[in-house]
C-alpha cells in the first residue's frame, strides 16, 4: 500500500559533521546544515566535487554520526537508533556497493542475510525485484562480469531487498549509459508513484535534477539553495543564449572564444550550438560577446536547471583558458589512426566484429556505445594493450600488430579511474610517470614544472595523490599522460563521476591541445561531450552502429515530432533499433 506522501522521511537541522586527523585541523564535510525530504517524491543532491553530498547521504543511511545537529530519518534518531534507520532505509552507495566476485543471486541472498529478510518471502521478492530490473536471464552470472548498466540495476534491487521506507542513491547513474540511465530514473519513478517512498539522490548529471521535484544544491558543505527545479529555472530567463557558429566546425572556436569573455559563466556546446550564461550583472549588448565573423545567429535560449547550477557554483570559465594556436592545415589532415576490419575473440565470444574508422590528426573522436558495447576492447587494441584478433590496425603510421611498443612511445592514456599511486605526491606520480615514458634529468624537471603550471598543480604538489579532490586528481592525471607529449591522447571515460565544473575544465583542455595537434580518442557516457568531437563511432554488439560528425548523427533521430535532437537522443534510437545508419555515413 502506498505510503503517506506528506510524511516527512528525512529532517536534518542545524547538522555538523567533523573529520579529524591527529596533527591535522578538522575537515568540516557538513556545515549547519538544515533540510528536509519528503515521502512520495524524489529530491536531488548536488554539488561540486567536496561539497559533502556522500558525507550527507552516509549520516542518512545511520552510517555516521553527526558531530552537532539532529538527524531524524522516519522520526527515529539518527544516533540512538541507528540500526533501526538502517534496517528501514534501502542504501545504494557509489559504485553500486556488488560483491564482485559473487553470482547475481548469491548478491541478493547476502544483502538478504544482511537485512534479515525472512527466508520464506525471499522468493517473491527475488521475482518482483529481478522482473523489475530485467536480469532474471542472469542470476548466475557474477556481478563483476555484468556490464555497467546490469551491476547499476543489481546494485539498486539489493538496496530495494527489503521494501524500504525511504532510498538513498550515491550517483547511481555515473559509467553507465543513457539507455541504463535512462531506465534507472524509470525504476525508480515507478517506485516513487506506486509505494510512495521518499528518494534522496546525488547526481553529477545536472539534467538528473530537473526529474526531480525539489533539489538542494551543496557547495563547501554548506547548503547553498534549495527548491523545485522551476524556482532555479525561473531565475535564470534573459540570462541564457545559443550562439550558432557561420559553419559546424567552428563551433569548438566559438565556444572557447565565448568562454574567455568575463561575462560568460558558462559557455557548452549543444546540437552544434554554443550554449551560454551571461553574469547577471553584464552590461555587454549580447551582440557583442561574439564577432559577426565567427557567428551567424544569436537566439534567447530556455533556461535549464544547470544553467542556474553554474551561475550559482562557477568562477567565469575565463578562469581555465584553452591553449589559442591553430594546428597547421596540413598536419591536421594528416591520417594518424586507421583501423580496418578490426576484431577481437576471447574464445567463443567476439568482442569486436569488422570495425573500420579512420582518425586525422589535430581532431577529436568519440567512441560511443552502450555498457559492453565493445568501446573498451576497441580503446585497448588502439593503445597496444590487447592484441588483435583479426583486421589492420596503425597508429602515428605504425602497424600495431608488429610494433606495439614503438607506436606507443607517440601515445598518451588517460584510464578511467586515473591509475594514479595515492600513496605517492602529486610530484612523485609526475616523476614516476615521467621515467617511465622515457625521460630524464633537465628534460623531466622542465616537463614537470610545465605540468604544474599548466594544470594549476604546483600549489598542491607534496600532497598525496589520495588526497587530492575529484578534479585535481583528473588534472594530475591528464598531467601524466601528457609529460612526454604525445601525438595521440587516449581518454577512457575521461569525467566519469567528475563533477560539472571539472568536466568544463577538462574540454577546454582537451580544445586547446586538440587545437596544437593533438589527436584525442575519447570514450564517455556523456553525450554532451560527444559534441566536442569531430567525428565519432557509436557501437552496439561489437559492431559498428553509425559513423559521422555530431550534425549527421543527430540527424538519425530528426523527426516531426524532434526536429533538432540531440546526440542522446540518436544515441538512444540506434541503440533501441529505432533507426540504423550504414558504416561511415549515416541514412
Amino acid at each position: 500500500m502506498p505510503r503517506d506522501k506528506t510524511a516527512g522521511v528525512l529532517r536534518m537541522h542545524g547538522l555538523n559533521k567533523d573529520f579529524t586527523v591527529t596533527g591535522q585541523p578538522p575537515v568540516h564535510a557538513l556545515v549547519d546544515v538544515s533540510l528536509s525530504v519528503s515521502a512520495g517524491r524524489i529530491t536531488g543532491l548536488v554539488g561540486p566535487d567536496g561539497a559533502g553530498k556522500t558525507t550527507l547521504l552516509r549520516l542518512a543511511a545511520g552510517l555516521l554520526r553527526p558531530s552537532r545537529g539532529q538527524v531524524s530519518v522516519l522520526n527515529l534518531d539518527s544516533v540512538r537508533q541507528a540500526i533501526e534507520i538502517q534496517s528501514r532505509v534501502g542504501y545504494m552507495p557509489q559504485q553500486f556497493g556488488l560483491y564482485q566476485d559473487l553470482s547475481v543471486q548469491e548478491n541478493l541472498d547476502l544483502f538478504s542475510d544482511l537485512q534479515g529478510v525472512p527466508v520464506e518471502i525471499r522468493p517473491e521478492r527475488y521475482a518482483q525485484l529481478l522482473a523489475m530490473t530485467g536480469l532474471e536471464p542472469f542470476t548466475e552470472r557474477r556481478a563483476g562480469k555484468l556490464s555497467g548498466g546490469m551491476k547499476q540495476k543489481l546494485g539498486l534491487a539489493c538496496a530495494l531487498i527489503k521494501a524500504p521506507q525511504m532510498l538513498l542513491l550515491d550517483e547511481p547513474t555515473v559509467g553507465v549509459d543513457p539507455v541504463s540511465r535512462r531506465d534507472l530514473w524509470e525504476i525508480v519513478a515507478r517506485l516513487v508513484e506506486e509505494e510512495g517512498i521518499g528518494v534522496l539522490v546525488a547526481t553529477s548529471y545536472l539534467d538528473e535534477a530537473d526529474r526531480c521535484q525539489q533539489v538542494i544544491v551543496l557547495q563547501n558543505g554548506r547548503v547553498l539553495a534549495q527548491g523545485p527545479p522551476e524556482e532555479f529555472r525561473d531565475r535564470m530567463r534573459g540570462r541564457v543564449y545559443r550562439f550558432t557558429p557561420h559553419h559546424a566546425r567552428e563551433v569548438r572556436a566559438l565556444q572557447a572564444m565565448l568562454a574567455a569573455r568575463p561575462e560568460v559563466l558558462d559557455a557548452t556546446i549543444r546540437s552544434g550550438r554554443v550554449r551560454s550564461v551571461l553574469a547577471a550583472d553584464s552590461v555587454t549588448p549580447v551582440a557583442a560577446l561574439a564577432p559577426a565573423a565567427g557567428c551567424r545567429e544569436i537566439a534567447a535560449g530556455e533556461p535549464n536547471f544547470e544553467d542556474a547550477f553554474m551561475a550559482m557554483t562557477a568562477h567565469p570559465t575565463g578562469g581555465f583558458l584553452p591553449v589559442q594556436s591553430e594546428a597547421p592545415p596540413e598536419i591536421s589532415r594528416e591520417v594518424v589512426v586507421r583501423a580496418q576490419n578490426l576484431k577481437k575473440v576471447f574464445g567463443a565470444f567476439t568482442a569486436v566484429s569488422g570495425i573500420s574508422f579512420e582518425v586525422r590528426r589535430g581532431s577529436i573522436f568519440g567512441l560511443l556505445g552502450p555498457n559492453g558495447a565493445g568501446k573498451t576492447t576497441t580503446f585497448r587494441m588502439l593503445c597496444g594493450l590487447t592484441a588483435v584478433t583479426g583486421g589492420e590496425i596503425s597508429v602515428a603510421g605504425r602497424d600495431l600488430r608488429r610494433s606495439r611498443s614503438r607506436a606507443r612511445a607517440s601515445l598518451g592514456y588517460m584510464a578511467q579511474a586515473f591509475s594514479l599511486y595515492r600513496q605517492l605526491s602529486v610530484r612523485s606520480n609526475l616523476e614516476f610517470y615521467g621515467r617511465a615514458y622515457g625521460l630524464y634529468g633537465n628534460r623531466l624537471a622542465a616537463r614537470i614544472d610545465w605540468a604544474l603550471d599548466e594544470f594549476e598543480l604546483r600549489r598542491r604538489q607534496d600532497l598525496s595523490a589520495g588526497d587530492l579532490p575529484g578534479g585535481f586528481k583528473q588534472r594530475l592525471a591528464m598531467a601524466t599522460a601528457m609529460l612526454h607529449e604525445p601525438a595521440i591522447l587516449f581518454l577512457d571515460e575521461p569525467t566519469s563521476g567528475a563533477d560539472p565544473l571539472a568536466r568544463r575544465e577538462f574540454w577546454l583542455r582537451i580544445n586547446g591541445f586538440a587545437q596544437q595537434g593533438v589527436t584525442v580518442i575519447v570514450t564517455t557516457h556523456f553525450m554532451e561531450e560527444a559534441e566536442y568531437c569531430d567525428h565519432m563511432m557509436i557501437m552496439s554488439q561489437g559492431t559498428d552502429l553509425a559513423q559521422g560528425t555530431p550534425d549527421e548523427i543527430r540527424c538519425l533521430a530528426q523527426t516531426a515530432e524532434n526536429p533538432d535532437p540531440t546526440i542522446e537522443d540518436a544515441f538512444i534510437a540506434l541503440a533501441e533499433g529505432r533507426t540504423t545508419a550504414g558504416s561511415g555515413v549515416p541514412r
